[in-house]
């Protein structure tokens, strides 16, 4: 999906970033007839958008928060992206302990009621209270844990929300260029003039009537270093940092943790033989390109679990870890957990001179919506008239799944494809959704796939992923495309490796 930049007028939109807000306008745009060009400076999803908890939810704890307007909106978008995504987004019941030295019972009930119905509910069941000696959670928790509630929200493989995005947008004429960062911009009349460069040390100028700053972490520095401007509104780096450890517990739901310092840990389920825990809120003012988590990080997230669960949690345990950046609104909370993640968009231009929008905060549930009201700032800055909204609806590449039933397209993709393993059609067709045969192809066996890596990659795959979905590096398919690193065996790096070098020189 690369095209040569070549220019012959200027682009309505040049959106600097990468992640699943640059992808989301340049996709909204895109399907309104605008041209469009978008420069992420590493690989899509590279960093913030894809260190998340993995959820689509509406963020019950907002609600302590008063936060009613941005969980409404996350609890409406919830539902549209079950709908357009159900490949990668799928429904994950939680189970909330309870214990007499936390929030009262009455306000966690009422805080589920409030949740249940702020907004329309069609494919979720509502929350309840249960018991935990009736309750497969009984076995897993310590006996001081008598009662609590349930209630559900979504998962998501978000890195792959991130690459849909941008790989729907390149299929309705947007240009993505990945390894491309700014160098700088400035106004040249009613356009921006900007200049680009490739990893290769390649530059190029650019012309547009608007430049979108969707730099996420980086929101700040694009517009002081980048563009020489200032700006009333900054952004708040909050590190939130994640462990991953052999499967605790059978069972194919999530708990929230409510720890003594009144934040909240997940243990969610995570590829088939693990489980994530997470995250943290702690400030960070370093670079963003280099966060990693703490040693006390990890000790506080072994033991929040420890603290509920019969079996301990030891940093020992750990087989991976991972840390990103969220790019809050900075509302001046004193409490970091208490930053508001509802989202802002700062318009400048008009008038003769050529339109700006930076993205401040943002969540991953929230995307969709965040682009709509990106455009609907922008045209009229623009001066613009183009096509309405259309992405509540329209489903994301590989999302077409006939009824949105994951369940019945498996089956019939794997008798499709009898010669494939079904842990195999499981995965693909969990990461590509209808389009899993565009990497089949005319295969009629695994050895008609090309070589193989271990676990289940093949080249055909790889290929796929090289020339549609802009994987470059090793960890670019092994993480951000899949969590195959997970499941490998180290020579798969190798192969692998290998691979790509051959690849990319022929």
């Amino acid at each position: 999906m690369v095209r040569n930049l070549e220019q012959t007028k200027p682009l309505d939109l040049l959106i600097i970033g990468g992640g699943i807000n640059g992808a989301g306008i340049a996709r909204d745009a895109a399907g309104r007839g605008l041209s469009v060009l978008l420069v992420e400076q590493h690989d899509l999803a590279a960093h913030t958008s894809s260190a998340s908890t993995k959820l689509i939810h509406g963020g019950l704890r907002y609600l302590e928060y008063y936060e009613f307007r941005l969980v409404r909106e996350a609890l409406m978008e919830r539902e549209r992206l079950l709908n357009i995504a159900p490949h990668i987004i799928w429904p994950l019941q939680f189970i909330l302990p309870h214990a007499e030295d936390q929030r009262p019972a009455w306000m966690i009930r009422a805080g589920l009621l409030l949740y249940d119905h702020l907004a329309p509910r069609k494919k979720l069941p509502a929350s309840h209270s249960v018991r935990f000696a009736v309750h497969p959670a009984g076995d897993i928790l310590k006996p001081r844990f008598r009662r609590g509630f349930t209630y559900s929200d979504c998962w998501v493989e978000d890195s792959r929300l991130v690459v849909l995005n941008a790989l729907d947008a390149a299929e309705r004429g947007a240009d993505i260029h990945t390894q491309t960062r700014l160098i700088s911009a400035q106004p040249q009349g009613r356009t921006w003039q900007a200049i680009i460069e490739t990893s290769d040390g390649v530059q190029k100028t650019v012309i547009a009537h608007a430049l979108v700053n969707a730099a996420g972490p980086w929101v700040g520095d694009v517009l002081s270093a980048k563009l020489g401007r200032t700006n009333q509104k900054t952004v708040r780096l909050v590190k939130g940092s994640h462990i991953i450890v052999p499967k605790l517990y059978d069972g194919d739901f999530a708990f929230l943790l409510q720890n003594p310092d009144a934040r909240i840990v997940f243990t969610i389920p995570y590829e088939h033989e693990f489980t994530l825990i997470g995250t943290t809120d702690i400030p960070y003012d370093d670079d963003p390109a280099r966060v990693t988590i703490s040693d006390a990080e990890t000790d506080y997230l072994c033991e929040s679990v420890s603290r509920y669960f019969l079996k301990a949690v030891v940093p020992g345990d750990v087989v991976r870890s991972y840390a990103g950046v969220r790019p809050l609104y900075d509302d001046h909370a004193e409490n970091a957990s208490a930053v508001t993640r509802d989202y802002v968009l700062d318009v400048q231009g008009g008038k003769g001179e050529p339109a700006l929008l930076s993205v401040f905060g943002g969540k991953i549930t929230t995307y969709r919506k965040l682009a709509e009201h990106a455009l609907e700032k922008l045209l009229p800055v623009m001066e613009r008239a183009v096509g309405k909204s259309w992405t509540a609806n329209a489903a994301l590449p590989g999302g077409d799944l006939p009824g949105a039933s994951f369940e019945a397209y498996l089956a019939e993709f794997s008798a499709r494809h009898q010669f494939l393993p079904p842990s195999l059609a499981h995965r693909l067709v969990r990461a590509y959704g209808t389009r899993a045969d565009r990497i089949i192809g005319k295969a009629n066996n695994l050895a008609d796939m090309g070589e193989n890596f271990d676990g289940g990659l093949t080249a055909a795959e790889v290929d796929y992923l090289v020339v549609h979905e802009w994987a470059r590096t090793t960890e670019d398919i092994l993480w951000r495309r899949s969590k195959l690193a997970l499941h490998v065996p180290e020579g798969t790096v190798v192969k692998l490796d290998a691979y790509l070098a051959r690849l990319f020189a022929e």
